[in-house]
């Protein structure tokens, strides 16, 4: 089973774009719905320190809170492609 973890908004094409990687690599993972209201977002901001979104975790490989969808998608094409 998977450990990488999506900090997400439904609709939000920055994390769609992160998903459609996540899934063309053929990963597992889990998602976490984050808030719409970013003074919500308590949880993503507790892991990354913004409460911006997407932010990939992957504790396998000490990766705990990764922002920015381009950035993201380059790591898993790297690390799992």
């Amino acid at each position: 089973m998977s450990t990488l973890e999506l900090y997400d908004l439904p609709g939000c094409p920055f994390c769609a774009k992160v998903k459609t990687k996540l899934d063309e690599l053929g990963l597992e993972y889990e998602t976490h719905e984050v808030p719409r209201s970013h003074g919500q977002r308590t949880e993503v901001k507790a892991v990354s320190g913004q409460t911006g979104v997407p932010v990939l975790v992957d504790p396998d490989n000490g990766v705990e809170g990764m922002p920015e969808s381009d950035d993201i998608v380059a790591y898993l094409e790297t690390h799992y492609a």
